[in-house]
């Protein structure tokens, strides 16, 4: 399984079909929305028919973690690929409510369920 990590975050991947499946661990803040960034462009240019990120390893995001994810989203839909944010903590999922995201994002409860989607 591939890996990405800075100080304060480690970002795996996992190829399962046609799937991607992204498991950033850690706080997505300033300082390591880089590195989620870097692995999301990385697997962006297999162009995967679906990118899940499981943000189930994530108890915190902030604005620059979000805007990493809405680049990513913006690089799918470009690409015509399907993007799904699975298992996010209630803390996580709350900022993508906030800001109304919650509308833009598809958000399930598990990577299963993103799978299946």
């Amino acid at each position: 399984m591939p890996e990405i990590s800075s100080e304060t975050l480690k970002v795996k991947w996992d190829v399962r079909g046609t799937a991607v499946v992204v498991a950033p661990t850690g706080d997505v803040d300033l300082n390591a929305s880089p590195t989620l960034r870097q692995a999301l462009k990385q697997i962006q240019l297999t162009r995967p028919a679906t990118l899940i990120i499981d943000l189930a390893g994530v108890p915190y995001m902030d604005s620059s973690g979000v805007a990493t994810l809405v680049e990513a989203m913006k690089i799918a839909r470009d690409q015509r690929s399907k993007m799904v944010l699975a298992a996010p903590t209630a803390r996580v999922k709350s900022i993508f409510e906030i800001a109304r995201l919650d509308m833009v994002f598809k958000i399930v409860p598990s990577v299963d369920a993103a799978l299946a989607s």
